[in-house]
């Protein structure tokens, strides 16, 4: 199991990383709240990792804090609840913010997540009960998203459509959201930001 990857950054594109540790280079895939904390490309950086294995392909994944992981791997443990969704959750939503959806029964907020309707939803919340105890979450909403700007294209607004689309949103919203958070959003990392709190309240 690859736990914990230390190397250079190559390439960043929502919700891909590249990794460059000793001159291999890892592909990863990261929720949102990852990529808020990443350095700019060709800065070392340090990421916590889960190994999904399927018949067909490897999948590593990563994340920028171990509570993160740690949630992620709760979520894979749901019925009905496989690696897109998780990465859905963490980008939508904080780990606290989560936790605070499950200590409240609020099922309408995780339905704002794409690829969870109303029945995952509530099965999640039953299954994530007894659960969340056990995590080293702060429930308190403290969480560090002030990480470096994410810019490092040209085309913030495509990058911004692209990333939604990647984490499961239609093109037609994402398009819509987008638009609807530009003026108000300063490069790619606020656009996505914006966009995802306007989704999550629909």
């Amino acid at each position: 199991m690859i736990g914990f990857l230390r190397g250079i950054l190559l390439q960043k594109q929502p919700p891909h990383i590249v990794l460059d540790v000793h001159g291999v280079g890892y592909e990863l895939e990261a929720p949102m709240a990852t990529f808020y904390d990443l350095p700019e490309e060709q800065a070392e950086t340090a990421l916590f990792t889960h190994l999904v294995v399927r018949e067909d392909a490897q999948l590593l994944y990563g994340f920028s804090d171990r509570s993160q992981r740690e949630l992620f791997r709760s979520l894979l443990k749901v019925n009905g609840v496989g690696p897109r969704v998780g990465l859905a959750i963490l980008s939508t939503l904080s780990a606290s913010q989560f936790v605070q959806c499950v200590k409240q029964q609020d099922a309408l907020t995780l339905t704002s997540v794409p690829g969870i309707g109303k029945k995952t939803a509530e099965r999640m919340l039953i299954d994530m009960r007894d659960r969340i105890d056990g995590l080293d979450i702060d429930s308190s909403g403290g969480e560090n998203v002030e990480g470096a700007s994410l810019e490092t294209n040209q085309d913030p607004i495509g990058d911004a459509i692209g990333a939604l689309i990647a984490l499961g949103y239609k093109q037609a919203d994402a398009n819509r959201v987008v638009k609807a958070v530009e003026e108000k959003s300063e490069g790619r990392d606020d656009l996505i930001r914006n966009a995802l709190q306007m989704l999550s309240k629909r």
